[in-house]
């Protein structure tokens, strides 16, 4: 939206842009940590916090319900995950469900785990979720989960219902003719569990999907990116369809956050930092090294992780192979 165009009210923009919500919360941090602040002035810690909005390094290391507030946080947050963890995908290593919570909370210390729970389902359609996931496979799952989390909610109620033969959002109200029928209806039963490891029938889902979109609020994926993945199947089952929809890349296009798979683990920047550190580090080999070449990792943590936000004086340093390991500078 642009905030400079006359055919936009500024209520809307407002609201679209949720710029009350980060004023909200710069007053609140600025009040928080006045003695700390008011040192710089109160000017440029304003300039401060909303050019870490703007260039996404806000979230890092804050609560919950902070990163999840806006759309745009989300995607930060989505961001600041792939950029810190990156090598992880570049080395291959498969990772377990509990290790992406312990990865998530390290950039928040209060990120739920059954948020990672259902990105790993996803991944694994369902099955045993102590698996090994690889890093590209998790991310992609997990943004799907973490940006549409309330869509994909009301989506499994739908399914949900379909499952059980009810259509959604209705009430079924128990009558003198079904008590009549319960044995048969039992008899009903064993078949559509049978039935219920095929799935839904997708053109129907589709539809309830569609209607949902209507009245949704929040966030939800492309509808035309939807149906094409229905329309490709004869059944489809819940985890099956979040899958596709995790792989789509016209999602993740729209989201904004992670780049192509193809790209996924090109990161020039942080390329570049490590290439002068190797370079540093090859010119001066001997002992007196040590020193300058842990003081060089430091700066390319600094630069490769997102800038620390101005009113969060914590610092995290994450290493080039995405563990927290020091580095021990001294030699004898």
């Amino acid at each position: 939206m642009n905030r400079f165009s006359p055919s936009v009210p500024a209520e809307e923009y407002l609201a679209e842009s949720n710029v009350l919500f980060y004023l909200s919360d710069a007053v609140t941090q600025l009040l928080e940590h006045k003695e700390e602040y008011t040192q710089f002035g109160v000017i440029r810690y304003f300039a401060e916090y909303f050019s870490s909005v703007k260039n996404s390094n806000h979230v890092l290391f804050r609560e919950f319900s902070y990163i999840r507030a806006t759309p745009h946080n989300r995607a930060s947050f989505l961001r600041v995950f792939w950029r810190c963890y990156r090598q992880i995908g570049k080395s291959g290593d498969l990772l377990s469900m509990l290790e992406y919570r312990s990865l998530l909370q390290l950039l928040c210390p209060d990120f739920p785990v059954e948020m990672v729970q259902s990105a790993a389902r996803i991944v694994l359609m369902d099955d045993a979720i102590d698996c090994l996931m690889s890093f590209s496979d998790f991310l992609y799952a997990f943004q799907l989960q973490f940006y549409y989390q309330e869509f994909l909610d009301s989506v499994l109620v739908i399914y949900q219902d379909l499952l059980a033969g009810k259509s959604p959002n209705t009430v079924i109200v128990p009558t003198s003719t079904s008590i009549e029928q319960l044995p048969s209806v039992a008899a009903e039963e064993n078949d559509k569990e049978e039935q219920q490891q095929d799935g839904v029938e997708p053109s129907v889902f589709s539809q309830c999907i569609d209607d949902l979109c209507d009245r949704f609020k929040h966030s939800f994926p492309s509808r035309s990116s939807m149906r094409e993945i229905l329309e490709q199947t004869e059944k489809v089952s819940y985890y099956s369809f979040l899958m596709s929809l995790a792989k789509d890349e016209s999602i993740n296009q729209t989201i904004g956050a992670l780049p192509s798979k193809a790209e996924l683990l090109i990161d020039p920047e942080m390329d570049q930092e490590l290439d002068k550190l190797i370079a540093q580090i090859s010119v001066s080999p001997g002992s007196n090294s040590s020193g300058s070449a842990v003081g060089a990792l430091k700066e390319v943590q600094r630069k490769a992780s997102p800038r620390r936000n101005f009113h969060h004086r914590r610092r995290m340093e994450v290493e080039s192979d995405g563990s927290t390991e020091e580095t021990d500078s001294s030699e004898n």
